[in-house]
């Protein structure tokens, strides 16, 4: 009895060790575990880095919450994985705030421990941040257990966007700096996403990186008129400001397009109505760091402008994504009393984003780094698509936005008000500011995620080396 009782206490520990061990010694397939702690979906980064790493042979293992659909490319493909998490119970939140925070890290903790621990060995753990909070531990733990290099990729920093709700002087929001600084040091090599960011990190914290900026998949480019219209007329058939001005839903006719009219298309072919809105776009994730009161004050400002000028065109404002902040904002749109400017505010599908984003006429920007330092993705897809933006300035914007080349900059309403007012002078035949801006984005469009990644971001994983400064 004894001696059952010692080897059932021993073999917990026994367990430990063997699978220590069996990690370190016998090698894993060429492959990747990333960890995405939010919905995979709607992180569009990591699924271009998944992606990429498929493309160069590696086995993929994404692991993250869902609710969102992922990319084409990851659903059908055999070597991709999606690992989905539990999401913390819903009564969580029936506690205090501070629990509440609590009782979600350890159940993430444990979650992504459980995720991570009996997965198939991968050479190389991932980690996408923000969150830090429980990631970065969880992540070096399992990662010294199971022998795989773990690799960071800082799209930002987790301890600025705590502190935009809580504020910088908030106990939590100190402890985030701490963890986010001291634990951040335990990755093998890291990834960030500008040159200021690099350097912040280099100077602050004592972590090199390398920088892989963001840059558009090949989905992203100008839509072709035809493929335009047959999602205009799928968005008709939901929001009625793509119908036309009957308000019918039509297959050849939408607010912007027609198909086999009266000998002004070919074949079926599309083409554009003369007086039709201008198309304007942006998407957000509905939070602190986008202040859509600035857009709504420029519009309003545009919608007198119309009553005045016979060459400033109607417009249609398309303003997609998920996020906490979309129901009061869209409160906001229907209080207002608009004549002159449309509201749609739809979730679009991984596939027909780009295709808006290329059917658009003027991309708006209103993401204000939390730390200052890194870049709107929005603004890279737009760039992709040949679509002009206009975006609100922040420190380390013109790494990617140069004022009057391939975009424009504003700080306030006013400004905003009175680019859009420039770019749609004329439009769609005489706006003359918005061509020229078009035609600046030729070289930004011939630079391509994948080509980027393979230069910057594949040496750090096919090599074992510690990253080198640059």
């Amino acid at each position: 009895m004894i001696l059952v009782g010692t080897i059932l206490l021993a073999l917990p520990p026994i367990i430990c060790i063997l699978y220590i061990i069996l990690n370190y010694y016998v090698p894993g397939k060429k492959s990747v575990c990333i960890v995405v702690l939010g919905d995979i979906g709607r992180s569009p980064r990591m699924q271009y880095h998944a992606i990429s790493f498929m493309k160069s042979g590696f086995d993929v293992d994404i692991v993250g919450y869902g609710g969102s659909e992922v990319q084409a490319e990851l659903k059908k493909n055999e070597k991709v994985s999606l690992h989905l998490m539990l999401e913390p119970p819903v009564y969580f939140k029936i506690f205090p705030k501070i629990i509440q925070y609590a009782t979600k890290v350890i159940w993430q903790s444990i979650t992504l421990a459980i995720a991570l621990l009996l997965m198939p060995k991968c050479g190389h753990i991932f980690v996408q941040n923000p969150p830090c909070i429980p990631t970065f531990m969880v992540a070096i733990v399992t990662s010294w257990l199971r022998g795989s290099r773990l690799v960071v990729d800082w799209h930002n920093y987790g301890y600025t966007i705590m502190a935009l709700s809580l504020g910088n002087s908030h106990p939590l929001v100190k402890f985030s700096h701490w963890y986010e600084r001291v634990l951040g040091k335990w990755a093998s090599a890291n990834l960030c996403v500008t040159k200021a960011m690099k350097e912040d990190l280099s100077a602050n914290w004592g972590i090199r990186c390398s920088v892989l900026y963001d840059r558009p998949p090949e989905m992203f480019t100008t839509a072709g008129l035809n493929d335009r219209h047959r999602l205009f007329v799928r968005l008709a058939a939901e929001y009625p400001v793509f119908r036309p001005e009957n308000g019918e839903i039509s297959n050849d006719e939408t607010a912007f397009t027609v198909a086999n009219g009266n000998g002004e298309a070919t074949n079926g072919d599309a083409y554009y109505l003369q007086k039709r809105p201008a198309l304007l776009i942006s998407s957000t994730s509905w939070t602190e760091d986008e202040d859509f009161g600035v857009l709504l004050d420029a519009l309003q400002e545009y919608e007198s402008s119309v009553e005045k000028s016979s060459d400033l065109p109607k417009i249609v404002c398309v303003i997609t994504g998920k996020g906490p902040l979309k129901e009061h904002y869209s409160e906001v749109i229907r209080s207002q009393n608009w004549k002159n400017v449309s509201f749609c505010l739809p979730w679009l599908t991984p596939e027909d984003y780009p295709t808006l984003l290329g059917s658009a006429d003027v991309g708006i920007c209103l993401h204000k780094s939390s730390s200052g330092l890194d870049l709107p993705m929005k603004v890279v897809d737009m760039f992709g698509c040949g679509l002009p933006v206009c975006a609100i300035n922040f420190n380390c914007l013109d790494e990617l936005v140069h004022h009057n080349k391939n975009g424009l900059i504003f700080n306030d309403s006013s400004e905003l008000a009175h680019q859009i007012m420039d770019l749609l002078q004329g439009f769609p035949d005489k706006s003359k500011k918005l061509d020229t801006l078009r035609k600046n984005l030729t070289a930004f469009q011939s630079s391509r995620w994948h080509d980027n990644w393979i230069k910057v971001a594949l040496p750090l994983f096919e090599g074992q080396d510690q990253q080198k400064a640059e």
